[in-house]
């Protein structure tokens, strides 16, 4: 898994960035719905409000997350974008695919074992064949999987509303390029964790 989603000695090249993918596999039979959180969050709200995300999945939903809130993945794509002229991957919400952001994940573990969708995509062959069909080198970890697996699979995923996991890093914003990067930042929901990744001050 870390040879696709990660880079040598880089920092996401630990297992603690993979855990939650077979998390499932771990945990026993007992544990049947799991909400794993970045250190780096500040609530605003009741967490068991979060649990109860669980209760808006549909019959395919396995997992729950929020977007990426910076243009990282229309960067990574940048090939595949290339190559598809029109795609939406990699594009800005409302109506692109801007790619998840894994700080805030629901995991219905009892779906994640039950799914052989989702556990046919963890062999290395499938592994291949997806990196291969979206000229795809990664370095985010488990993140980079979900995104991948939620563009070619969509209904495996719960989408959280950005207040859900309100990201404040802005190491990607280039002068001359504010506007899109406003694009995918914006948030204009009620705010109920706030995610100061890559060291960002909470309001």
């Amino acid at each position: 898994m870390q040879k696709y989603f990660s880079k040598l000695y880089d920092y996401f090249s630990h297992a603690l960035f993979y855990f939650s993918i077979g998390l499932y596999r771990v945990l026993p039979g007992n544990f049947h719905r799991v909400i794993l959180l970045d250190v780096d969050l500040k609530f605003t709200d009741d967490i068991s409000k979060l649990y109860d995300r669980f209760k808006l999945f549909t019959d395919d939903n396995i997992i729950g997350i929020g977007r990426e809130m910076q243009p990282v993945y229309r960067t990574l794509f940048t090939q595949y974008r290339n190559d598809h002229n029109g795609t939406r991957v990699g594009d800005p919400p409302p109506h692109g695919l801007p790619g998840f952001n894994s700080g805030v994940l629901l995991l219905d573990l009892d779906r994640m074992r039950d799914s052989k969708l989702y556990n046919s995509q963890l062999a290395e062959e499938s592994l291949a064949r997806l990196t291969g069909e979206f000229t795809f080198d990664g370095y985010l970890g488990d993140q980079d999987f979900y995104t991948l697996l939620g563009m070619k699979y969509p209904q495996l995923f719960h989408r959280l509303p950005c207040g859900w996991n309100r990201q404040l890093c802005r190491s990607k914003r280039r002068t001359g390029e504010e506007h899109i990067f406003d694009q995918y930042h914006r948030c204009d929901e009620e705010v109920k964790i706030y995610h100061g990744n890559c060291n960002a001050r909470f309001p």
